[in-house]
Order: C-alpha cells, then sequence, then structure tokens
C-alpha cells in the first residue's frame, strides 16, 4: 500500500535537508554540554567492566587495570571525544525523528497524528538498544580480552576502549529502531505488512550483514546478541503492520457500504399509456 505524496523540487528537498541537519547538529551540541559536564561519571560508569574507576581515584591510583592514557593532548582528546559521542547517543530522539520527519513527509493531518507512535517508540526502543549493548559489554570485553596470549599483558588506549564501547551502544540504540521505522511507514500507508514479511529471508540476511559490518566487536556472542533480537523485532513489526492492514481495510470496506446503503435507487414512474 502507497499513499499518494506530493512532489517537492529538488532545491526545496535540500533546504529541508540543511534545515535538519543543522536541528540535529544543535541537538548533539547540546547534549555533548552535557556530557562534558559529567564526563568523570560517564567514563567511570563505561569503565566498569574493565577497572572501578572510582576506587582508583578515590585511592589516589596512577593506574587502573589495563587502561592508559597516552600523549600530552590525550586527557583533552578523550574529553572531547566521549563528550560528543554521549551528545549523538543522548541526542538520538531527536535527530531520528529529523531523519523520519524528512523521509515521510507532505504527511496529512491524520498521518501527522499517526507519527506520534514514532515519537513516542524511537526513545524507549532507543534505550532498549543502549541498555542491552551495556549489558552485553562485560561478556563481550571478557571473551575478546581472553584471545591475549598467556605471559603477555593486554594494554588499552582509554579513548580506544570508549570509542569501542559509545559505538557500541550507539549501534544497538540505532539498529532497535528498525520496527519502530517499519511500523511508523506502515501506519501512514507507505508500506504494507505483506511487503514487509513477503522478504523475509533477504531481511534476515539484511540483519546479519548490517551486524557483522557495523558491530565494533567481532566475536559471535556480541553479535548473536544483536542479530536475534532484531530479527524477533522484525517479524514483531511485520505482525503488527498486517494487524493494521486488516484493521483499516475492514473500516474501508465499513465505509463503503455505508455509502453504498445511502445511495437512494430511483425506480422509474409507470407513463399513462401502460396504465
Amino acid at each position: 500500500m502507497i499513499s499518494n505524496r506530493g512532489t517537492m523540487p529538488l532545491l526545496d528537498h535540500l533546504r529541508e535537508l540543511r534545515g535538519r541537519v543543522i536541528k540535529s547538529a544543535l541537538a548533539i551540541v547540546v547534549f555533548a554540554v552535557v556530557g562534558w559536564i559529567y564526563y568523570n561519571d560517564i567514563i567511570a560508569t563505561l569503565s566498569s567492566p574493565v577497572c572501578n574507576l572510582r576506587e582508583a581515584q578515590a585511592n589516589d591510583s596512577a593506574e587502573c587495570g589495563a587502561l592508559y592514557i597516552a600523549g600530552v593532548l590525550g586527557p583533552l582528546n578523550l574529553q572531547l571525544k566521549v563528550a560528543f559521542l554521549a551528545g549523538v547517543i543522548l541526542a538520538a530522539p531527536f535527530w531520528l525523528y529529523q531523519i523520519w520527519a524528512f523521509i515521510a513527509p507532505a504527511l496529512s493531518w491524520k498521518e501527522k497524528r499517526n507519527s506520534v507512535f514514532f515519537i513516542s517508540a524511537a526513545t524507549p526502543f532507543f534505550a532498549l538498544g543502549a541498555t542491552l549493548a551495556y549489558f552485553v559489554l562485560p561478556v563481550a570485553i571478557e571473551v575478546l580480552f581472553g584471545f591475549t596470549p598467556d605471559a603477555l599483558d593486554n594494554l588499552v588506549r582509554f579513548d580506544d576502549y570508549l570509542d569501542f564501547v559509545l559505538r557500541l551502544i550507539l549501534i544497538f540504540g540505532i539498529a532497535f529502531e528498525l520496527p519502530v521505522f517499519l511500523v511508523s511507514l506502515n501506519l501512514i500507508g507507505v508500506i504494507s505488512g505483506r511487503s514487509i514479511l513477503k522478504p523475509w529471508r533477504f531481511s534476515i540476511f539484511g540483519i546479519t550483514l548490517f551486524v557483522a559490518a557495523f558491530s565494533p566487536t567481532a566475536d559471535p556472542l556480541s553479535m548473536a546478541a544483536l542479530a536475534v533480537p532484531l530479527i524477533f523485532l522484525y517479524f514483531g513489526a511485520g505482525g503488527i503492520a498486517l494487524l493494521v492492514d486488516k484493521r483499516r481495510a475492514k473500516k474501508q470496506a465499513s465505509l463503503s457500504d455505508s455509502q453504498a446503503s445511502e445511495v437512494e435507487i430511483v425506480k422509474p414512474i409507470d407513463s399513462p399509456e401502460s396504465i
């Protein structure tokens, strides 16, 4: 099911894209300031699978597990990177909505009302993916550190480690937006539930390929922890879309029946000659 959309000149599309990119960038900057302010709390929380940074700071220790910072600009670069990635993650509901508003333009009032679903569901689904990544993180770190040869120390640059962790959280959060986009597109009539589920083999292959290509970890456990929930969410979104299509078809049928019943069939009046 594809609804008719109004056309927009290319320059207008580019202007709209520029405006939405600017809005997204401003949201990221605002939340990056928050990440800068709470920088120490963020790194202490995210470094917990490797070392207890808060305890090391309390004891004035110069070491924290296998993590270290190198270079004169290392601490500044680390804080800038953490603040920026934290801004991207925290501002995800805002720039995700800007993406949605750009790919689904010219919505009618009813379709905009249905878009409330996207706005209300995008944040919890992103948070669900980010939370899953946080719980998968210790297992992934243990598995990856387990490949270190015996009698060798595995020293990890702090900025590389946090870059890995924050990218893992970001990828999981974005991936969990898949069902939100699918159901939202179905609600505004762009795609049907059958169109979602018909290429299910290619969809499973695409999900697996996405996880393999963009997941910052190469261990099978972390990849399966993302791919398996995504496959279930894909089929769940398709099932919800089928129910929406069924309800929409039933509503259209009832409207057609009511309109047909209102049509009066006028019988011709017999002429006097036939009496």
